[in-house]
C-alpha cells in the first residue's frame, strides 16, 4: 500500500492514477478516497490524480489527536512535499474544501487553480445544528445509526429510494467503517470550528465554487458567499445532487471541472 509517513510518525494512505498535470480529489468528512468512485479513472486521462485518506480515516493511521481543518491541510501539504509537486489542482468537496481554502490562503504558491466542492468559508446557526444532530447521534446511538440518519441528509430522496440496498449494506458495516467513534467526533468539531471568511480575500489561485442546488449540508447560499469573497472566483450550479453529487451526476461535474482546469 502506498504510505507516507507524517512528520509525527501517523502514516497516510494515497494513490495515484494517470498522467498529466497533478490533481488532488480531496474526499469530505469522511475522509476516505474511495469516495470519488469513477471519477478517479475518468480523470485520469488528462491529469495525474492523487486521492488519500484523511488522517483517522480508512487506510490511515487512526491517531488519537485533536483534529482541525488547519491539520489536516497540512497532513496533505506534506503529501503534496512528499511526492515532490511544487504546485497542484485541488479539487476539495466539502471538508475538502476546507483544507483547500487552508492551503490557498497560508501556502499559495502551492495551489495552481482550486476547485472547491459543496463547502463553505464559516460555519452558521444551521451548519452547527445539523452537526450537532450528527455527533449526538453516533454518540448516543452508534456508527449504524450515524450512517443511517447522516443518509438522509447527504443524499437527494430519489437516490436513497434507488440505492436502499447499497445504504443498509454500508449501514452493516457501520462499525467497521467507524472503528474509533471518538475520531469521527473531533472531526466534525474541527470542520464546525472552520472560519476563513475574513481571509479569503487572500485567494489567488484562480477558484471554481460548484454545489447542487438542493444540497442541504451546505446549502447554495455557502457557494454564492465563496464567490463574492474570492477575487475573481466563479460559481457552477447542478440543478440537483444532493451533498454528494460528485457520484450522482459525475459527468457534469468532471467535464465542468476539467473545461476550468484545462482554460489557458
Amino acid at each position: 500500500m502506498p504510505q507516507i509517513k507524517l512528520r509525527d510518525g501517523a502514516e497516510l494512505y494515497y494513490e495515484k492514477h494517470g498522467n498529466g498535470p497533478p490533481l488532488f480529489l480531496v474526499a469530505g468528512l469522511g475522509g476516505d478516497g474511495r469516495f470519488w468512485g469513477a471519477n478517479v479513472e475518468a480523470l485520469a486521462g488528462q491529469f495525474t490524480v492523487i486521492v488519500h485518506d484523511h488522517r483517522g480515516t480508512g487506510r490511515s493511521t487512526l491517531s488519537p489527536i485533536t483534529y482541525s481543518v488547519a491539520q489536516m491541510a497540512d497532513d496533505a501539504l506534506q503529501l503534496i512535499e512528499a511526492l515532490g509537486y511544487d504546485k497542484v489542482h485541488w479539487c476539495g468537496h466539502s471538508t475538502g474544501g476546507a483544507m483547500g481554502q487552508a492551503l490557498a490562503i497560508e501556502h499559495p504558491e502551492r495551489i495552481d487553480r482550486l476547485v472547491l466542492s459543496a463547502t463553505w468559508a464559516k460555519t452558521d446557526a444551521f451548519f452547527r445544528r445539523l452537526f450537532e444532530v450528527r455527533a449526538l447521534t453516533l454518540k448516543e446511538l452508534g456508527p449504524e445509526a450515524y450512517l443511517k440518519s447522516s443518509a438522509l441528509a447527504l443524499n437527494m430522496p430519489s437516490w436513497v429510494r434507488d440505492h436502499d440496498a447499497d445504504l443498509a449494506a454500508a449501514e452493516a458495516q457501520a462499525k467497521e467503517t467507524i472503528p474509533v467513534p471518538k475520531i469521527v467526533l473531533s472531526r466534525i468539531a474541527a470542520i464546525v470550528a472552520h472560519d476563513r471568511r475574513d481571509q479569503l480575500q487572500k485567494v489567488r489561485a484562480p477558484t471554481l465554487a460548484i454545489c447542487a442546488r438542493d444540497d442541504t449540508v451546505t446549502p447554495l447560499y455557502f457557494t454564492e458567499e465563496l464567490v463574492r469573497l474570492i477575487p475573481g472566483a466563479r460559481a457552477y450550479v447542478l440543478a440537483d445532487g444532493g451533498h454528494l453529487y460528485p457520484n450522482v451526476h459525475g459527468a457534469e461535474f468532471r467535464r465542468v471541472m476539467t473545461s476550468f482546469l484545462l482554460e489557458p
